[in-house]
């Protein structure tokens, strides 16, 4: 997969996925709609794997960036789904937009990574702003709408710990090996999971959406949407992999509220032009002096 592709796929594909979610926990259950979604890929992934004949390694070093790797697609993707039956697609776009900036403080901790500008903690109090808006307006529409915000902070905050603890391991392996990797110590404990929170098998109840959101998720949200993401990693700079999280959730907005008959009213205009802003200063206000020096230059 070229990089101009994978970058196109990881795009598309994120910017879909939290409608995804949303329709298929319509009629599944949360935790059986994520294990079945991980198993389509596992199994898919698997196939891949043997008839490209791709090696995947299993050693310690190996193990542990599967691990890591798992870590934010367990919680990230287990919380998502909890947090769909109380807050839109768009919205829950709109919070994973957050995840550069979270990953940009806990690397600070984790990796000792040096310490944020003023402009960065300016941008990231606009963000807050915008995300306090946006979850204000929630909690008016629904009763537990605040169970949502917290599950979909849960989330984020797993993916971005994730991303952070993949930095620290230097090991180069094929993006699909590393997918299968980290799916194959994902995939046990989102089995039980599900067992403990439900257990049930309902198919009966089960509705055509839901069935063919979850194997969209499963073959593009999760198979070919991590080995989209991983290829991307390794071949771009952070700053273009970060460009993605300005544009899903203005996509996944739309496709909320034409597709799934989301409301977007002044209140999450207000808060996603915040967040979006915020983050937009986040990732390019380091320019500005620059560009300022080039013009009084001229």
């Amino acid at each position: 997969m070229s990089v101009s592709i994978a970058y196109l796929a990881v795009l598309l594909i994120w910017s879909t996925t939290p409608l995804g979610i949303v329709w298929s926990s319509e009629s599944i259950n949360p935790s059986l709609a994520v294990l079945a979604r991980m198993l389509i890929a596992l199994v898919l992934g698997a196939l891949v794997i043997k008839v490209r004949n791709i090696h995947i390694p299993w050693h310690k070093q190996a193990l542990k960036l599967y691990s890591f790797s798992a870590l934010g697609i367990f919680g990230g993707m287990l919380f998502s789904y909890l947090s769909a039956a109380y807050l839109s697609s768009g919205v829950i776009s709109l919070v994973f937009g957050l995840s550069p900036v979270i990953s940009a403080l806990l690397a600070r901790k984790i990796l000792a990574e040096p310490s944020i500008s003023a402009m960065r903690k300016f941008s990231m109090a606009i963000s807050l702003v915008g995300l306090a808006i946006v979850c204000s307006d929630n909690f008016n529409v629904a009763e537990n709408g605040i169970y949502g915000v917290i599950f979909i902070l849960i989330a984020v905050f797993f993916f971005s710990l994730s991303g952070v603890l993949v930095k620290s391991i230097s090991l180069a392996i094929h993006p699909l090996a590393t997918t299968v990797g980290a799916l194959s110590v994902a995939t046990p404990l989102f089995l039980i999971t599900w067992l403990v929170l439900d257990g049930t098998l309902p198919i009966d109840t089960w509705q055509a959406r839901s069935i063919w959101a979850t194997v969209y998720l499963g073959v593009f949200g999760s198979l070919i949407g991590f080995y989209a993401y991983f290829t991307v990693l390794q071949k771009l700079s952070a700053s273009n992999v970060t460009l993605i999280t300005l544009i899903t959730p203005v996509i996944a907005l739309t496709l909320g509220a034409l597709l799934n008959g989301e409301i977007i009213n002044d209140k999450l205009i207000l808060g996603a032009f915040m967040v979006i802003l915020g983050l937009s200063i986040y990732h390019f206000g380091h320019l500005l002096p620059q560009s300022k020096k080039k013009l009084l230059g001229r």
